[in-house]
């Protein structure tokens, strides 16, 4: 009984993969191409996310300033950190707000022409929501990380032209973190594909 119930969590990862394979190619070959276009022009990556996203956004930014599967370069990646309440306590402005505490970092370090990876399994998130509104305020592309339930949420309702978006349709968030980290798999291997040509990972 336990070991079935363990392979049906096998089986049903691998499911969704196959189903959301040809879905999912288009906009990460997008968002790779978006990522290399801002990091070739001195800008720079931003990653956030809240809960598992929060540690996809620290692998993804490690990845890119030290190496995936191949020597290269360092590239100009950010892992933003935890909400910031605490130490917000005396702005005033702000004080007692963490979901503002993203937003803030994207305001403070975030330029025109960078790029910022938002990375939620759920749906509606208030500091989510504020760290892309300040990204577009600062003149920043958007690459979206969401499972289904952000479709009924603000926050594919925010992104532009210039932004992509990248659903995982699963109800289950564990699914959903799985196919995240699959996606940033990816999109390391295409950023790395396009600034070092193809060649086989040593």
């Amino acid at each position: 009984m336990l070991e079935a119930r363990i392979q049906q969590q096998f089986f049903e990862c691998a499911d969704l993969m196959y189903q959301v394979a040809d879905g999912l190619a288009r906009p990460i070959a997008d968002a790779a191409q978006a990522a290399v276009g801002c990091l070739t022009s001195g800008g720079k990556l931003l990653a956030c996310g809240q809960g598992g996203g929060q540690m996809l956004a620290q692998w993804l930014c490690s990845a890119l300033m030290l190496r995936f599967e191949r020597e290269r370069p360092p590239l100009a990646a950010l892992a933003l950190g935890p909400s910031l309440a605490q130490p917000l306590q005396a702005t005033g402005e702000l004080a007692g707000d963490s979901a503002l505490g993203l937003a803030l970092q994207v305001r403070a370090l975030g330029q025109p022409g960078d790029l910022l990876l938002a990375c939620s399994a759920g749906g509606e998130d208030a500091a989510l929501l504020a760290a892309v509104r300040e990204a577009h305020a600062k003149e920043m592309s958007v690459v979206l990380l969401s499972g289904p339930a952000a479709e009924a949420s603000a926050l594919p309702t925010l992104l532009g032209e210039t932004d992509v978006w990248i659903a995982v349709p699963h109800e289950r968030p564990a699914r959903v973190h799985e196919l995240h980290l699959l996606v940033l798999h990816a999109l390391c291997d295409a950023i790395d594909l396009q600034l070092l040509g193809d060649a086989e990972p040593s």
